[in-house]
């Protein structure tokens, strides 16, 4: 009986100069079936469409300084330098009109609502530190048409799907982007270990093995 198998690939470093579908054909074509599932860090599909700015290239305003104290240590936003980057892409105001109902939601116990109004770069921004070199001196924005580009991949590879994929070592696992017929929250607990290695492991794609069958077994 099959059974699941994650294998991450090893590439280069890869930049804004690189196109992720050709990276993923070049270094994990011979590894890929008709059965698997490709899903590859979101961070770095983001980086090769030229996503990301530096934080020296930022003017954090007042606003920004105040709202990044409201922010959990852990989060990208709670740097100002993080805050203002995702305030620049989605717009000042609505982030600040979102956090005053965020917490006016939390004082009712309902939690995330700041980030369903704030738009999708306040969940999707990673502050510096939070990529690969070189790329962790800069701030990473969550990726352009991530649907689109799964779907480049599956048609590409021919394998059964793919999934751009946000995932941590906090046991969080967002799937930003995926191919019809493959199931994002099945795709989030698989996925849940985080087996991406953006650091010096360089393993920002994961064949997810065998899915189709597995799947059609349940």
């Amino acid at each position: 009986m099959a059974e699941l198998e994650l294998v991450p690939v090893k590439t280069r470093i890869l930049t804004d100069k690189d196109d992720i579908v050709d990276m993923i054909e070049k270094y994990a074509k011979d590894l890929i079936g008709p059965d698997d599932v490709i899903s590859v860090a979101e961070s770095v599909v983001a980086i090769t469409q030229g996503e990301f700015t530096r934080p020296e290239d930022l003017n954090p305003g007042w606003l920004a300084r105040i709202m990044c104290r409201f922010v959990p240590q852990k989060g990208s936003l709670s740097s100002v330098y993080g805050m203002q980057a995702a305030m620049n892409y989605e717009g000042e105001w609505r982030m600040a009109f979102a956090m005053l109902v965020g917490m006016a939601a939390k004082c009712i116990g309902k939690s995330g609502v700041f980030y369903q109004m704030a738009g999708r770069q306040a969940a999707l921004i990673d502050d510096v530190t939070g990529t690969m070199p070189p790329f962790d001196k800069c701030l990473v924005f969550g990726p352009k048409k991530p649907v689109e580009v799964a779907e480049a991949i599956r048609e590409r590879l021919g394998c059964y799907g793919a999934a751009v994929a946000d995932v941590n070592d906090l046991k969080r696992a967002l799937i930003v982007g995926v191919s019809p017929g493959v199931d994002p929250k099945e795709l989030s607990r698989i996925l849940i270990d985080n087996p991406f290695g953006n650091a010096s492991q360089r393993t920002p794609v994961v064949i997810i093995k065998n899915y189709a069958k597995v799947l059609a077994g349940k």
